[in-house]
């Protein structure tokens, strides 16, 4: 269960221009009501009918006595452009606005509310006053189709909340040879989002005051049981259960007057000796439970992360678009089998933050193969490079994607639709082969092209809509995809 995002309490709020008939925008109000029951989704039905801005204040003040933290202003009929543009501006949360249909050519004199032509003053009236709200991409419907649209704008409106509330904060510096990983932090305050930034020796001063705390048996048998006999080191798990209640304190003590955090943090070189261990496996019990803890102190990453999780409601990872998939493997195991191209593969890796339940059930708790070259001397058995998460990505739909500000101060994101293959990666690591439409294309085009990092984030599942509306209403302009072909890149040779 993610606890660290936040829960959205909707409200819905009718508005009726003075000279239309109000009981018009109340009943329609109720069907939409109804609809959301009927689906499952609750929602606040605010009593007061918005037609001057006096019942703004009013409607908007019962909104939030109910605990709404989230709002749909419904246009039942032409609306009054004023006062229902100033809900967005009085209401502390994310506001969605949506217009009725018509009901039946049977009754369009009394019945006919207009909302299709209140919709666009709504909208210019938004715009003149520089107030950001939430339109579907077809705002216009019956009570069913408005229900439908509710539900798409929970994730959305779950996300806004929570980056409103969160603080990152980073263990660092960053490594000298992942510059990659190093951004202005001016766009996380762009956002609204804080940022805490410690040094590594910190993060070691509260680890080693956690020496003997009593919750460190509890963990250590929840991640016996997590994990499994033979799946994981019994003489390590204490040292590592240090650093989770460590963490987690800092993360209690450090939140200050927000709600949700998120970590980047510095894991290498100098971590595993230090601390006697790898923290991949630690990060994953963490991001398991909602709280983001990215590699290499990747800030963005991190943003990524959690815009991931409020998004789907599920867990997520943190993975290097990391190596081409052999000719020979996609020969023998992908070709024929799946409709993609060799280009269109990849393997997504890391060290080993990816929550054990996105593994498949062969993963266990091994050593960082690479540190383990680096730190330790040649031959010996592994020692303080112990502590990853390893095992083949089960296959999934995902969404891949990341939120960056470049060198520039500029924030540009991408996002790409596609899925984990069923097939074995016969590497090392938290690791997936990958396949996304078009991947070559986008790589070169996108990834290379704008200089993004190694490092993408990775939600189970398609949520590549909903995150596009989120990263629209954060004021992000440079929103990449995948193109398919018929749709070359401004950088594309057309005669290649």
């Amino acid at each position: 269960m993610l606890t660290n995002i936040p829960s959205v309490k909707l409200g819905i709020i009718a508005v009726s221009r003075d000279c239309f008939i109000i009981s018009l925008s109340e009943r329609r109000r109720a069907a939409i009501v109804a609809a959301c029951q009927e689906k499952g989704q609750e929602i606040y039905e605010c009593k007061t009918t918005v037609e001057n801005e006096k019942d703004m204040l009013k409607a908007v003040e019962e909104v939030k006595a109910a605990g709404c933290n989230a709002l749909v202003v419904f246009l039942g009929n032409f609306g009054p452009e004023t006062p229902e543009t100033l809900i967005a501006k009085y209401f502390d949360g994310p506001v969605m606005y949506v217009a009725a249909a018509e009901e039946t050519g049977k009754d369009l004199i009394d019945g006919r509310g207009d909302a299709y032509c209140g919709m666009l003053n709504c909208s210019y009236n938004l715009g003149l006053r520089h107030l950001k709200a939430y339109i579907p991409a077809y705002p216009v419907g019956t009570a069913q189709d408005i229900a439908g649209m509710i539900q798409d704008f929970v994730p959305i409106a779950r996300t806004l909340i929570g980056l409103s509330e969160l603080k990152i904060i980073t263990f660092g510096p960053r490594p000298q040879d992942f510059f990659a990983c190093n951004a202005p932090i001016q766009g996380l305050y762009e956002l609204g989002v804080e940022v805490e930034e410690n040094s590594e020796l910190d993060l070691l001063v509260a680890y080693k005051a956690h020496a003997n705390d009593p919750r460190i048996p509890d963990i250590c048998a929840d991640m016996a049981k997590e994990m499994g006999e033979g799946c994981y080191y019994p003489d390590m798990s204490a040292r590592m259960a240090q650093l989770e209640v460590t963490l987690l304190d800092w993360a209690e003590e450090h939140k200050g007057a927000r709600k949700y955090v998120a970590f980047a943090d510095k894991c290498w070189p100098a971590f595993p000796k230090e601390f006697g261990f790898e923290p991949c496996y630690v990060n994953s019990r963490l991001v398991s439970r909602g709280i983001p803890v990215s590699c290499e102190v990747d800030i963005y990453g991190a943003l990524s992360e959690y815009i991931g999780m409020c998004v789907s409601g599920d867990t997520v990872t943190l993975l290097d678009i990391n190596n081409s998939v052999p000719a020979d493997l996609y020969h023998e195991d992908i070709e024929g089998k799946f409709p993609y191209q060799l280009t269109d593969t990849f393997m997504g890796f890391h060290c080993g933050n990816t929550p054990s339940c996105k593994l498949c059930s062969d993963r266990a708790v091994k050593y960082q193969l690479i540190q383990h070259r680096l730190l330790e001397p040649k031959d010996s058995d592994p020692d303080f490079t112990r502590g990853t998460l390893e095992g083949d990505i089960a296959p999934s739909a995902i969404t891949f994607y990341r939120l960056q500000c470049d060198s520039e101060g500029k924030l540009r994101s991408y996002i790409a639709q596609g899925e984990v293959l069923p097939v074995k990666t016969r590497s090392f690591g938290g690791i997936g082969i990958f396949a996304i439409p078009e991947m070559g294309r986008f790589y070169r085009h996108v990834l290379i092209e704008k200089r993004y990092p190694h490092h993408g984030a990775v939600a189970f599942g398609h949520y590549g809509k909903a995150i596009f509306e989120v990263l629209k209403l954060l004021g992000v302009e440079d929103i990449a995809y995948n193109q398919p072909k018929s749709l070359p890149y401004p950088t594309e040779n057309p005669f290649a």
